[in-house]
């Protein structure tokens, strides 16, 4: 079996949001190396546009960005894909906020604090997928 596929040959989806170029790109060249069919993109409303025609098994977003939030993007597209996993970044305060009013509006998400190693986040997502 190859290591970038899964048993049954299929290769989990993640959709990457970052607003910073370079750790969506950088995210997205690990995750395909390792396994995973990784695309990307540098906003959340772009996300929600990718999710229509990507259909991720995961979504993985930074919170903070300008415009849409990685948060009201999962939430959109939780609705587009059900199912999706969503499994958010951030290293600012103002997160907590976020999540609780996602909360509260019926969205559990899981969070990791940046910057996070590589290999931690692969662990994260092979749960995940």
């Amino acid at each position: 079996m190859d290591s970038r596929s899964t048993a049954d040959g299929v290769r989990p989806r993640v959709l990457i949001a970052d607003d910073e170029r370079i750790i969506a790109d950088t995210l997205g060249m690990i995750l395909n190396q390792n396994g995973f069919e990784a695309a990307t993109v540098y906003g959340g409303q772009k996300a929600v546009e990718a999710a229509r025609v990507f259909h991720p098994d995961v979504f993985l977003a930074d919170v903070v960005m300008p415009g849409m939030s990685g948060i009201e993007a999962a939430i959109q597209i939780a609705d587009i894909v059900p199912g999706c996993r969503v499994v958010l970044l951030s290293g600012q305060a103002a997160t907590a906020d976020l999540l609780r009013d996602a909360r509260v509006r019926g969205h559990e998400f899981e969070i990791l604090l940046k910057p996070v190693h590589p290999t931690k986040l692969l662990d994260r997502l092979r749960l995940a997928s």
